[in-house]
């Protein structure tokens, strides 16, 4: 009988397919087992996601190639732009249709890879009504369960979280794309998540809402949205107020843990791993586990594999943001107070009037060559040309994991 033996277990190939990778990165390991990055210049932390953005265009461009040439028309030329009458308008997607595609295209520009996101979504584009083209992405879903920064700054208990969690959303996607983002179109979209449109579409699709864990249903009112920097402190959402109102705010970093470094490839072969194993970690991801989901698979691989489950701490802090929607947003959310009060919450175009007069034309006028940006452009940021696209595709805004 002809037995076929495999070159390397399957075991053997994890490690040493990690091993290769982390050392490529260019991440230290220190004597307690945890990784430190090269240093944390934003150059720097962007190459460490070449890998893993570089290993994303290559999955996706069949569908880049086919998508372009009918989605291409919904990017602007920079000559296209009348600042003064720039009139942003949000439209909530549904899956399946050409605007989510445009989404997913759109999203592909970004530096970092960002993330899918988990269980609910609100996806939106941000439309310029003036000439129908895309301003930029707004992508909301599930926010982690476990946030330290968050649950402190609202004085939860791990049963206050279990309650109300429900009432707080992430912010995965949230950027201008080329050339708004020459404009600080991405300050701009970022103060759209405090509307009444935001909050009142919310409301549409989930205002009675089942518990993940407690199965019981619950009325749920929008009061926080969060988000993080892929690129540790960030410049472009820090000091974001309107008026004297704070849109979204810095509350603190994260602690540095996370699997953004464990790539997609070797994460199947760590789930196929699992399966082999009878782990129920192998294939339990449904609504609500997000992205904890596969922090803990990978974790309890790294463990059957006697490897330091530590390597998931990959030492990059990213700062993360809070918005608060309600004027008692944190009183809410501990429950002192029954409901939200949403008094002097503005409307898409009021917010929109604001920024555009603090940041927009000011930018205009301060940085006229935008005006020589040809949408082709954007194709560039699609195919393999990390140099030019880590100048000029809009800094990421991930969900808060790490």
């Amino acid at each position: 009988m002809d037995i076929t033996i495999p070159l390397f277990t399957l075991e053997s190939r994890i490690k040493r397919r990690l091993r290769k990778h982390l050392q490529g990165l260019g991440f230290i390991k220190t004597k307690e087992g945890f990784l430190l990055p090269p240093d944390e210049s934003k150059e720097s932390l962007r190459a460490l996601h070449h890998l893993q953005r570089k290993e994303r265009l290559s999955n996706q461009q069949f569908f880049i190639n086919s998508a372009w040439s009918h989605l291409r028309e919904h990017f602007a030329d920079g000559g296209e732009i009348d600042v003064s009458e720039i009139s942003p308008k949000l439209e909530l997607i549904q899956s399946k249709t050409w605007q989510s595609d445009l989404f997913r295209l759109a999203g592909l520009t970004w530096s970092v890879p960002v993330s899918p996101g988990y269980g609910r979504r609100m996806r939106f584009l941000v439309w310029d009504n003036k000439n129908g083209k895309l301003i930029g992405l707004i992508g909301l879903g599930d926010p982690v369960f476990n946030l330290k920064v968050r649950d402190e700054l609202i004085g939860w208990s791990a049963d206050d979280r279990r309650q109300r969690l429900v009432n707080v959303m992430d912010a995965y996607v949230l950027g201008a794309v080329p050339p708004y983002n020459r404009l600080l179109g991405g300050k701009l979209v970022a103060s759209l998540v405090r509307t009444k449109e935001v909050r009142d579409m919310f409301v549409t699709r989930y205002a009675s809402t089942k518990g993940i864990i407690s199965q019981e249903r619950k009325s749920a009112s929008l009061a926080l949205v969060t988000t993080s920097s892929a690129l540790g402190r960030s410049s472009v959402y820090n000091r974001l107020s309107l008026n004297g109102q704070h849109y979204f705010k810095p509350i603190g970093y994260t602690s540095g843990w996370g699997h953004f470094h464990i790539p997609n490839d070797l994460f199947e072969l760590i789930r196929l791993y699992l399966e082999e194993q009878g782990d129920v970690y192998a294939g339990n991801h449904k609504f609500g586990d997000g992205p904890n989901w596969k922090l803990r698979a990978v974790r309890k691989a790294l463990s059957l594999l006697g490897l330091n489950p530590d390597l998931l701490r990959h030492g990059i802090k990213r700062e993360v943001f809070a918005c608060e929607l309600a004027a008692n947003t944190l009183s809410f959310l501990a429950g002192k107070s029954k409901l939200p009060r949403y008094n002097g919450l503005l409307s898409v175009a009021e917010v929109s009037a604001l920024a555009k007069s603090r940041w927009i034309e000011p930018r205009a006028a301060r940085c006229p060559d935008f005006r020589y940006w040809r949408n082709d452009r954007i194709l560039d940021l699609l195919v393999e040309q990390e140099n030019f696209a880590t100048r000029t595709a809009p800094e990421a805004i991930t969900n808060g994991t790490g």
